[in-house]
């Protein structure tokens, strides 16, 4: 699930970043005003219209849900770091590529992509934790066993009048795993790519 929603924010947030970097269209303050300000709600005041919007949808207790769910909040962040990320390369490679005949659609795939894989794996990496370690929305849009994720499991293990610490710790030792193990492999990709993206608006 968590893979699913990095994929997700990352092919829908290039296209949107794309755009706010190389476009003028009218109204675009006043979307770049709206993505930054989503990032100020907080979860909990969106929870219940959301669940109803879910129950009506008939998505309750699906993993399409909750990746519905965690697309939605991770995606502003993802359109303001690759829009910082692309404004920091230069136009002529966009015109470099058109001027050969090519797309933008090319430009953006072929070139600018491949040049951006520190920023995509910076947000990448804060997706997949946003994703794996999410609780408020995994527990109230979740009800059967099999569809819990790792969080509402270690959760699980606290009982009415006792909690079983050593599960506790070692579910949360492997929970831990997964994220760390990204880090290591990707560290120098995710400093890059949180530097290079803040740069520029």
């Amino acid at each position: 699930m968590a893979g699913c929603v990095v994929l997700l924010t990352l092919f829908v947030g290039i296209l949107a970043a794309y755009a706010f970097s190389r476009f003028d269209f009218p109204g675009k303050g006043v979307f770049n005003s709206l993505i930054v300000s989503v990032q100020a709600i907080p979860p909990i005041v969106l929870l219940i219209p959301y669940m109803g919007l879910i129950v009506a949808m008939k998505l309750f207790n699906t993993y399409f849900a909750l990746i519905l769910t965690y697309l939605i909040t991770t995606l502003p962040y993802c359109i303001l770091m690759m829009t910082g990320y692309f404004n920091t390369l230069s136009r002529e490679l966009d015109e470099a590529v058109m001027i050969d005949g090519g797309s933008r659609w090319k430009a953006l795939w072929s070139v600018l992509v491949p040049i951006s894989i520190p920023g995509m794996v910076s947000v990448g990496m804060y997706t997949f934790m946003q994703a794996w370690n999410e609780y408020l929305f995994a527990l109230a849009l979740t009800q059967t066993t099999d569809m819990r994720t790792v969080p509402i499991g270690i959760n699980l293990l606290m009982g009415q009048h006792a909690y079983d610490w050593s599960q506790m710790m070692a579910m949360s030792v492997l929970g831990s795993i997964p994220v760390l193990i990204l880090f290591i492999f990707f560290q120098k990709y995710f400093i890059a790519g949180m530097s290079s993206g803040g740069v520029k608006g």
